[in-house]
């Protein structure tokens, strides 16, 4: 891993590149700003660039796409394959320069512009989002806090006041906020979403426990947390199985485990 690593002290500034500019160049031919890249490399754009963070943050200056893929939990060929959908930012021999692909990745998903999010549901999951501090470092500003809730109208999330649902109307125009997160109960998600779509809201996160009808040109993403863990259940699950079976392999085998 070691050679795979180099550090420089001082780390130069975000998105300048280490040597002249063929050695980073993006690949003029291709198209770097989302166009035709699978939904599933997109996916994977952030998991990069928290692997990035993380190297520069440890004075990392060039990396090898092996030691990036790994830092990234995936591997090489996958690595290099999707980057290839942003443009060519590696010199053969040399690697990844860590400062400029965080850069370019950053752009890729929007963590160079400054997002105002708005947060319907503030539950115990609701405002666990809206103490969230890792928003801010990915592009995220939180204007807004919504709940129905007469107990929790007026109290304040880091001096942010949150809002009757009945001024939702009001509230988002007022922000411009056109990303919201859903964390209401399953019963009401349904029409809060289509109070936020019809006053311009074009993309929404949606933590409640249920599928969300949306017309054209609508971006949800679902975020199922007992979904995730029954994922995970599954493997534990047949983890167990495999070590019983060839347990009762080995039993009826004769050979002693």
């Amino acid at each position: 891993m070691a050679s795979d690593l180099t550090r420089t002290t001082p780390a130069r500034p975000l998105g300048t590149p280490a040597g002249p500019a063929s050695d980073v160049a993006a690949d003029p031919s291709r198209s770097s700003v989302g166009k035709g890249i699978p939904e599933a490399t997109i996916a994977r754009l952030p998991v990069y660039l928290r692997a990035l963070t993380a190297l520069a943050d440890r004075g990392i200056d060039t990396i090898s796409s092996g030691a990036l893929a790994e830092a990234a939990g995936v591997n090489s060929a996958q690595l290099r394959k999707d980057l290839s959908y942003l443009g060519s930012y590696g010199t053969r021999g040399v690697g990844y320069d860590v400062e400029y692909l965080r850069f370019q990745i950053g752009r890729e998903v929007g963590s160079a512009h400054d997002w105002p999010v708005i947060i319907v549901g503030l539950g115990n999951l609701g405002t666990a989002l809206a103490n969230y501090s890792g928003f801010t470092s990915r592009g995220f500003r939180v204007v807004a806090l919504v709940d129905p809730s007469p107990a929790l109208i007026g109290k304040r999330i880091h001096g942010l006041a949150i809002s009757d649902l009945s001024e939702l109307e009001s509230v988002v125009p007022a922000t411009g906020a056109a990303i919201a997160v859903i964390a209401t109960p399953a019963e009401g998600a349904q029409g809060v979403c289509d109070r936020l779509v019809e006053l311009g809201v074009t993309s929404i996160l949606n933590f409640a426990s249920t599928v969300l009808v949306v017309p054209e040109g609508i971006n949800v993403r679902k975020v199922d947390l007992g979904q995730e863990l029954q994922i995970l259940a599954y493997h534990e699950q047949r983890k167990t199985e495999g070590s019983s079976h060839d347990h009762v392999y080995a039993s009826e085998s004769g050979i002693t485990p």
